[in-house]
């Protein structure tokens, strides 16, 4: 019972201790802060926003037609593997035996080749979205650093916060920034 008392009593002088250790932090830094709070310039961006842009879409759309032969190419195929095994399901009980593990081995040969394709274009098209992505975001780094720094602003955040002032909001001129 002793040992359950001094623990309480410990634990309960050290909670004491870190919150006046807390309490004089913050007060220390409001009193600081309020001095500076002037000086300091913020400002904020909506990558939602700025990847669901005109140079955003305009990235996206040229890795389309990119990849719009490979895509096309893709699409033939599987059209040509679907005709083949439906052509197959109908003529197979009038087929011979060894005519009909011949179809079967070429579809299933072409369905093995369709998806090693797919797999590759899936890879291919999952690098080249992540270069994209990163050359975007590049591109709106030195936007944001041009205009934070054309602005004086001291710091400029993102992604999700509860309320944003318009007037701190910088996405516009990151967007014409962009555009250009």
């Amino acid at each position: 019972m002793r040992r359950n008392i001094l623990k309480q009593f410990t634990t309960s002088t050290r909670l004491f201790q870190s919150l006046a250790l807390y309490l004089a932090c913050v007060a220390s830094l409001s009193v600081f802060g309020q001095a500076q709070a002037q000086e300091v310039k913020i400002g904020y961006i909506d990558a939602q926003r700025l990847l669901q842009s005109a140079p955003a879409k305009a990235a996206e759309d040229k890795m389309a037609q990119d990849f719009s032969k490979r895509t096309k190419e893709l699409q033939d195929l599987g059209v040509k593997i679907k005709t083949m095994a439906e052509k197959y399901d109908k003529d197979a009980p009038v087929m011979s035996e060894t005519d009909r593990i011949k179809k079967q081995r070429e579809l299933t040969d072409l369905d093995q080749d369709f998806k090693r394709k797919q797999r590759i274009f899936n890879e291919d098209l999952n690098q080249r979205r992540s270069e994209e992505l990163a050359n975007f975001s590049d591109r709106v780094k030195k936007a944001v650093k041009q205009i934070a720094e054309a602005e004086k602003y001291d710091i400029v955040l993102q992604d999700e916060t509860i309320y944003v002032n318009p007037r701190i909001d910088l996405t516009e001129k990151v967007l014409k920034a962009l555009s250009k």
